[in-house]
């Protein structure tokens, strides 16, 4: 299968509105000014080497980290006033299996929805439809413990759709897993964008970026280019996203 970056470059709606953000520690600044916007069920790929300052801005945009400066709105709501609204409306899967391995499938999907606030009715047509669309009708009742990782990636990406949020929030959601098991799951990605959410995701797979309608890669906190990969790729006169990254993250010169 050959992802084809989808249609949202033509929905100008924003959900994600982004200015002169800055998060500093001490004397250290971990972002610097950064400015941009994402629109309703866009791709948006946000990449940058370890300490780039991308998990900062992250944390921000989903409401766990106070802003130093700057103002951001994250489906209409600002992240340093309605934090908690904030947190509402989106869905946030961490880079880290954050499910509990000692309860079932089932347990797990009743313990997240009644923390969304879901209730029990939905919440058991929910679980219905979640394990119908995985094909893990016989292994509900198992411990999620038991699950192999992609599996495990796969039933925490859905369970952060519960409560259909307006943005699912990706922290390296396919590191570890197997070629096979990251095709699908990007599969899945591309399904919910279609639906018209919005998936903003950081990954350290650059095959991955190509699969995004845009990237943004951020170089010592500040975001030295957003763009599409096309033209990102265009831009720098390089074959892959890879060698972009290179060159701005690594300030390495494709061969």
């Amino acid at each position: 299968m050959k992802f084809v970056a989808n249609k949202i470059l033509m929905n100008k709606e924003k959900i994600i509105e982004v200015q002169n953000l800055t998060k500093k520690f001490g004397n250290f600044t971990a972002v610097k000014s950064i400015s941009f916007d994402v629109h309703k069920g866009e791709i948006f790929g946000f990449l940058g080497a370890n300490g780039a300052g991308k998990t900062t801005a992250m944390k921000m945009l989903i409401g766990i980290l106070k802003p130093t400066s700057g103002e951001a709105l994250v489906a209409g709501f600002d992240v340093k006033t309605h934090t908690e609204m904030v947190k509402r409306s989106i869905g946030y899967m961490s880079q880290k299996f954050s499910m509990y391995d000692d309860l079932t499938i089932k347990e797990n999907i009743t313990f997240f929805g009644g923390i969304y606030g879901l209730s029990k009715a939905t919440i058991k047509e929910k679980t219905a439809q979640l394990v119908e669309e995985l094909e893990l009708e016989d292994s509900i009742d198992k411990l999620v413990g038991a699950l192999p990782l992609g599996w495990k990636q796969k039933l925490s990406f859905s369970v952060a759709l519960l409560h259909e949020p307006k943005i699912v929030f990706l922290d390296e959601p396919t590191g570890g897993v197997d070629p096979i098991t990251r095709r699908q799951f990007w599969e899945m990605i591309y399904a919910e964008a279609n639906k018209g959410t919005t998936i903003f995701v950081t990954t350290h797979y650059m095959d991955e970026a190509e699969y995004c309608d845009r990237v943004s890669i951020m170089v010592e906190g500040v975001i030295e280019a957003l763009d599409t990969p096309k033209n990102l790729k265009n831009k720098y006169n390089v074959a892959s996203m890879n060698d972009v990254f290179l060159k701005l993250a690594r300030n390495v010169e494709a061969p």
